[in-house]
């Protein structure tokens, strides 16, 4: 590792935060606790990711011993080497054109999609008071857990950092509580109704059709 340091840039991890908590915000419109609690989940995972991305890059001088004795030929405090699986992958060329990050802005993008398209019939449905059981609803119980998960999966593929690797696990945890928390009380407000929903609409893994 030498050279000058390509991080520093706070303004970019602002802007840059702000830019998906707010998207994330205005596609889930929170209102009740749990919806503010998953936002807050997500948002702290996307300040930690711009914080190393731009910032400064914590990762990267923890393993600065390990990277230049087996890494030497490689300048990781050059912002475009701070996609490290490029690097530890043995891919060549430019990072952003690499399979990895391709796969990440598929994953990314399509958690984007999940996550409008799911929150829409949320809260239609609490406007309504009834039971969220249409479109995504309609696959699969939590599909805007889902699509939290989905984006930060694809994050980690780009730009893979330790606070952020040890945060995903962890948010799982969150986003598994935070649903079981919601169903509880989709079953003091819906009964028999949510049970019948339960038993033929699987928690996370959405199904292939809308068939019962």
């Amino acid at each position: 590792m030498h050279g000058d340091s390509d991080y520093g840039m706070w303004p970019l991890v602002v802007i840059n935060s702000v830019i998906f908590i707010f998207f994330a915000f205005s596609f889930t419109k929170p209102k009740t606790t749990l919806d503010w609690r998953s936002l807050g989940a997500f948002s702290a995972f996307i300040v930690a990711l711009f914080t190393e991305m731009y910032g400064f890059p914590l990762t990267i001088y923890l393993l600065s011993g390990w990277l230049a004795e087996n890494y030497p030929r490689i300048d990781f405090l050059a912002h475009d080497n701070g996609h490290l699986l490029h690097a530890l992958l043995g891919f060549e060329g430019n990072a952003h054109f690499d399979p990895l990050h391709i796969a990440s802005n598929v994953f990314i993008i399509s958690g984007l999609f999940l996550l409008s398209s799911a929150w829409s019939v949320l809260h239609k449905a609490q406007q309504t008071h009834s039971l969220a059981s249409s479109g995504w609803y309609a696959r699969c119980r939590h599909p805007q857990y889902i699509a939290f998960i989905i984006i930060m999966f694809g994050f980690l593929l780009q730009w893979p950092t330790i606070p952020t690797l040890v945060m995903f696990p962890i948010l799982l945890v969150v986003y598994v509580r935070l649903a079981k928390r919601e169903e509880s009380i989709a079953l003091e407000e819906f009964g028999d109704t949510y049970r019948q929903y339960m038993e033929i609409t699987p928690a996370w893994i959405p199904r292939l059709n809308f068939k019962t």
